[in-house]
């Protein structure tokens, strides 16, 4: 029996795929076994060095939370401006006018080629020098400063091979009709083309969140990953039980983030699917170039 992907494995591939399936199962069982038993080994196991997170709820309020609502609050102000900055220079590449292009493709190409960690560092050096940001929020603002601008470059790569991959029969269509290049690109390719772009610009958002621990590894910026430090400071906490509750904290976030826009995906999908409206003349008269007629037959 034949897919038409590939051949259908038959009873020695099965017999085959079932035994590495064990083999795996087992070495990943050793490991994870190892690992329990050298921490165990240590006394990093101990209920006592993982009672604070479960007794009490100091250690939230003052460090986790506080950590939390800042990474939320960073990496919010860079999607929201990450995301249309990095649409507008990804539909900029696709100008007719060729020093639109030329200057769209080099802010793309040259902050997409810098660490974002860098980008950080620069930023945090201008507003010190040449703004009158306080220093309490210099931070803040360099994080979001650095993940905007290295953000917004994948993001525009993004958008035009989102754009690029429908089919050339959409602009033609839409040409035909008397659409203007803007209209097209606003009412036919983008609403399209998100959706093929959505799983690759949830993961760039994944990687917003994530990053916004780099400011606090060296800027100071008091984020959800450096509030181990003073957690494990001034509250005694222990320090692998600490980096344990924020990983699975970042993780709870990012499977937040992830699962919410697999639905907004399927529901996409769905309406597309759904969608069996025929358009009329009177709209398609209304979509017309100014002084094209549209003549029914």
């Amino acid at each position: 029996m034949t897919s038409v992907l590939y051949d259908a494995p038959g009873p020695r591939a099965r017999r085959r795929n079932a035994l590495c399936t064990v083999v795996f199962l087992v070495a990943l069982a050793a490991l994870l076994w190892w690992v329990a038993q050298s921490l165990a080994d240590k006394n990093q196991l101990d209920w006592a060095k993982w009672e604070p997170f479960f007794t009490d709820p100091r250690i939230w309020s003052t460090y986790i939370w506080p950590g939390l609502e800042n990474t939320l609050i960073a990496a919010s102000l860079a999607m929201v401006i990450a995301l249309p900055l990095g649409a507008f220079f990804g539909i900029a590449r696709l100008s007719d006018h060729g020093w639109v292009r030329a200057a769209a493709g080099a802010f793309v190409e040259f902050f997409r080629a810098i660490p974002v960690l860098i980008l950080m560092l620069f930023a945090n050096a201008a507003y010190s020098e040449f703004t009158d940001v306080s220093p309490d929020n210099r931070p803040l603002y360099a994080v979001v400063t650095g993940l905007v601008l290295y953000n917004a470059s994948v993001l525009a790569e993004v958008v035009r091979a989102g754009i690029l991959s429908l089919p050339r029969g959409q602009t033609d269509a839409a040409k035909a009709i008397g659409m203007r290049k803007g209209q097209t690109m606003r009412c036919v390719l983008l609403p399209q083309a998100v959706t093929a772009m959505l799983p690759a610009i949830v993961s760039q958002l994944v990687v917003i969140v994530k990053d916004t621990a780099l400011g606090g590894a060296l800027l100071g910026f008091s984020e959800l990953l450096a509030s181990v430090r003073p957690m494990s400071a001034n509250y005694g906490a222990n320090t692998i039980a600490s980096f344990t509750v924020v990983a699975v904290v970042f993780v709870v976030l990012n499977f937040a983030l992830t699962t919410f826009a697999a639905w907004l995906e399927g529901r996409l999908r769905r309406g597309k699917k759904s969608t069996g409206a025929v358009v009329g003349v009177d709209a398609v008269a209304e979509a017309a170039a100014p002084g094209e007629h549209i003549v029914p037959k």
